[in-house]
């Protein structure tokens, strides 16, 4: 059963009972196991006695996105198409502005059910797509364990106020999503759309149109079947030395699946039952991460328009800045420097060098990488906007709202005023004498450059 809180009708349409099928309209959720729009869907699908057919518009304008971002996605695409079709189900990919293609697409269906986007490009696809179809659309939160405006109906100030109220409600929402069998199959269903049907495909539609500066990273393969082999070897592994490991970068004490999340090729819900059975120390605080300050990020993106611009700071976080913007700063280096890690500080650069190689930063460094920013730009709202690009440019989950999220915390978005210091005002303060103190910061850079 699909939880009332994750159903959102987004228009006021009626089912158009003369269809061939009920369309799924994937977006966020790339995967064929424990998403709830897509058993929802099949629920719908059997009740109306048709087919289910999946369709996925792929875009070669997303914001922000490159290369590596699209191969990341593409792959994993080709084994949800794979593991959709042992269920019986067609999966269409049609090239396109996915708010217009959907309604090329469902011109047969009795309704349209799609999944959850909390970015601003992802709500005007569903609310365009909701104005013009004419049958129901119907958007089922399935990358949350707890739904957004379930846990708290306006932006959180911070992880403490979003806490108590995700808790008071995992156990209505801690539950597994049970595959739907089909009863009707499509895959010989006609479409006479131009499918694009594999990987190659695709990526050859895309070619001409994306940037392909930033290149893949060939050791991280997108995909369900990579991200649960990962989530089995963290468990079995890693887990009973997370919270010690966690913030050590020498160490590989991550699960490794930030990226695989933020495709939806994986569901959150999967990772926290997984785990939740697990007698382990580092349980609690891995579940932490994934569901409290996960979904703080969404909390963030979904009520605050300006996520993504300086603006959309807290106002204590802005007056402090701004009241320092003109403290000396003994370093100041341009984007350019930064992006190619040419500044003075060897643990800054390795964490820069590793994002760019590998597709990927410890999550301590880009903590210490996103306060260097903040001093060492000729202002706030420039470091803010340098910030910004190089994570979704190069970060395998970048331009989500764990990225945005997690750039505003080093502007103090999320946290408290500290002790009052130059440049960084009443913002938190990180140096590199306290990476020392906490790790060999000296051995990450031997590790990360060598």
């Amino acid at each position: 059963m699909i939880q009332p809180e994750r159903i959102q009708y987004l228009n006021g349409k009626a089912v158009r009972r003369g269809g061939d099928f009920v369309l799924y309209w994937m977006q966020a959720s790339q995967r064929a196991e424990e998403n709830h729009a897509l058993e929802f869907a099949a629920a719908q699908a059997n009740e109306l006695g048709r087919p289910l057919v999946v369709f996925f518009g792929v875009t070669a304008h997303f914001p922000e996105a490159n290369l590596r971002h699209y191969t990341f996605m593409v792959e994993g695409l080709a084994e949800t198409r794979n593991a959709l079709a042992r269920r019986g189900i067609r999966m269409v990919v049609l090239a396109g502005d996915p708010g217009e293609m959907v309604i090329d697409a469902a011109e047969r269906a009795c309704l349209v059910v799609t999944d959850c986007g909390y970015l601003r490009i992802e709500k005007q696809w569903r609310a365009e797509a909701a104005r013009a179809l004419d049958c129901p659309l119907i958007q089922v939160e399935s990358n949350v364990v707890v739904p957004v405006d379930a846990a708290c109906p306006r932006e959180a100030y911070s992880a403490a106020v979003l806490r108590p109220r995700i808790h008071r409600l995992l156990d209505r929402f801690l539950v597994p999503v049970h595959a739907v069998p089909v009863e009707a199959d499509s895959l010989g269903l006609a479409f006479d759309l131009p499918d694009l049907m594999d990987s190659a495909a695709i990526m050859r539609q895309l070619h001409a149109h994306i940037d392909p500066s930033v290149g893949p990273v060939p050791a991280i393969r997108g995909g369900a079947p990579a991200a649960l082999a990962l989530l089995d070897d963290f468990a079995v592994r890693k887990l009973d030395r997370y919270d010690g490991d966690r913030n050590d970068p020498t160490l590989d004490g991550s699960s490794g699946l930030s990226p695989y999340l933020h495709f939806g090729q994986i569901s959150p819900l999967r990772i926290a039952l997984r785990l939740k059975e697990v007698e382990s120390p580092g349980r609690d605080p891995f579940l932490e991460q994934l569901v409290v300050r996960r979904e703080l990020a969404m909390n963030f993106v979904h009520y605050n328009d300006r996520y993504d611009a300086y603006e959309g700071l807290p106002t204590w976080c802005r007056s402090s800045l701004g009241s320092h913007a003109n403290d000396p700063r003994e370093h100041v280096y341009s984007r350019a420097q930064f992006e190619a890690a040419q500044t003075h500080d060897p643990y800054w650069n390795a964490a820069q060098y590793q994002m760019v190689s590998t597709g990927r930063m410890h999550g301590y460094m880009r903590m210490y990488w996103g306060k260097k920013l903040v001093e060492w730009s000729a202002s706030p709202q420039e470091a803010f906007r340098t910030a910004l690009y190089l994570n979704n440019r190069y970060e395998l989950d970048g331009r989500d709202p764990n990225g945005y999220a997690g750039v505003a915390w080093c502007f103090g978005k999320h946290d408290r005023p500290w002790a009052e210091r130059p440049v960084f005002g009443l913002i938190r303060f990180m140096n590199a004498a306290g990476l020392r103190r906490k790790f060999d910061a000296d051995g990450y850079v031997r590790m990360v450059v060598s």
